[in-house]
């Protein structure tokens, strides 16, 4: 029995990347294109319905980590600078593939909203208007509440395990409808559940090392552009500098884009600002091909790939030299701590997102009857989302050519 147990393969699906043949290593990488790729091609909604997304594709699914497994992901995401759900999918591709896969996952990931942002870029700067696409977002948006709500649930019985954690996702609910750093709640929550859980140990020092995550965080509104002609490097070092300082959301890239590229430098103005976010709402995939969009404006196609890359290049990186650490902190009890409450922090946020887009998206009749459809297609009969997303695209289209849209 005990021969047959050690003699017995392990599945290609589980195994470790460098323990598999050639082959089973392409095939692994193939398998992380395809679903990368799909997932953001219909990854309307922003961060909260993307980290959605991957946990029904991921966990769910295909079973390539378990769901406690994500959250530590997305906990670590949250503390450094980049666009989290692109981030969330490189630690993905890192887990499963590890430099190969990590370049692989995000890459795929990024893809289809760069193409359709620098074609869409194209068309703008010939007609400088932004397409009329309303309807598209009018059926997606009831569908994403769904969606991230079934997240939510799924995401929450894993983070709130105890009593601090509990605490620490309601006091970050609270602390998102009061306005306050993101950021900082995230490493406070964290701290506070490391001390509770830990407060009886008199070790000082185990949770120094967590500091380097939130390093950044003094840089933040440090970046500026001093390049005085507009070409292609000057571009990329632009981005490359808000890649490597900034957190939160497409709207906090608004902030930093107005100041340096609108009032600083007269590179664009407020209205191709407004009309390049505005492209960056409208499209599947990351916020933050935003870049793409104003780096075609401001240099052509040169600029556009400039963009790209240089505001997601430091979360490449970053991934890769944080991703090894993950297991190491939760093995200690102190980051153990820590993590917990960065995760739980993490929902609470998430909980306070998803408030604020249902506020946006169920606006009517129609939408909230495509909300609560939703719900049931994903609580009941657990539809994937992409199907869902897709569905309300078709139901915005159709409810917009009767007439019914609002």
């Amino acid at each position: 029995m005990n021969s047959e147990k050690a003699s017995s393969p392990i599945s290609p699906a589980t195994a470790a990347y460098a323990t598999l043949p050639p082959e089973q290593q392409q095939q692994r990488l193939k398998e992380l294109a395809a679903v990368f790729f799909r997932l953001g091609t219909v990854a309307f909604g922003g961060p909260a319905a993307h980290v959605a997304m991957m946990d029904d594709e991921v966990v769910k699914r295909r079973q390539w980590m378990s769901r406690e497994d994500l959250l530590d992901l997305i906990g670590v995401t949250n503390l450094l600078p980049g666009p989290n759900s692109t981030e969330l999918a490189i630690h993905i591709g890192y887990e499963r593939a590890r430099w190969p896969g990590l370049f692989v996952a995000g890459g795929s990931f990024i893809l289809p909203a760069m193409v359709l942002v620098w074609l869409l870029a194209a068309l703008y700067e010939r007609y400088q208007t932004v397409p009329q696409v309303e309807w598209l977002l009018y059926g997606i948006k009831p569908v994403i509440i769904a969606v991230v709500l079934q997240a939510l649930v799924k995401l929450g019985r894993k983070a709130a395990k105890d009593v601090p954690t509990v605490l620490a996702g309601m006091a970050a609910i609270a602390a998102y409808f009061a306005g306050l750093n993101e950021v900082a709640l995230l490493l406070l929550a964290g701290l506070a559940v490391m001390l509770f859980k830990n407060w009886q140990s008199r070790g000082t020092t185990a949770g120094a090392f967590l500091l380097p995550f939130s390093s950044a965080i003094a840089q933040v509104g440090s970046t500026t552009a001093t390049a005085v002609s507009i070409g292609w490097a000057s571009v990329f070092l632009f981005f490359l500098k808000i890649g490597c300082v900034l957190y939160g959301s497409g709207y906090v890239l608004l902030a930093f884009l107005q100041r340096d590229l609108v009032e600083q430098n007269q590179w664009l103005t407020s209205q191709q600002l407004l009309d390049a976010v505005a492209i960056g709402q409208l499209t599947p995939g990351p916020v933050f091909t935003t870049a793409t969009f104003v780096g075609y404006l401001l240099a052509g196609h040169a600029g556009a790939l400039a963009g790209t890359v240089g505001i997601f290049l430091p979360a490449f990186l970053l991934v890769g030299l944080v991703n090894p650490w993950v297991p190491k902190l939760r093995r200690s009890p102190w980051a153990r701590g820590f993590l917990d409450g960065v995760n739980a922090a993490s929902l609470g946020l998430m909980a306070g997102v998803t408030y604020t887009l249902g506020q946006a998206a169920l606006v009517d009749g129609p939408t909230v009857i495509l909300a609560v459809l939703s719900a049931i297609m994903v609580f009941c009969f657990k539809v994937n989302s992409a199907w869902l997303v897709l569905a309300g695209a078709a139901a915005g289209l159709l409810l917009s050519l009767t007439g019914l849209a609002a």
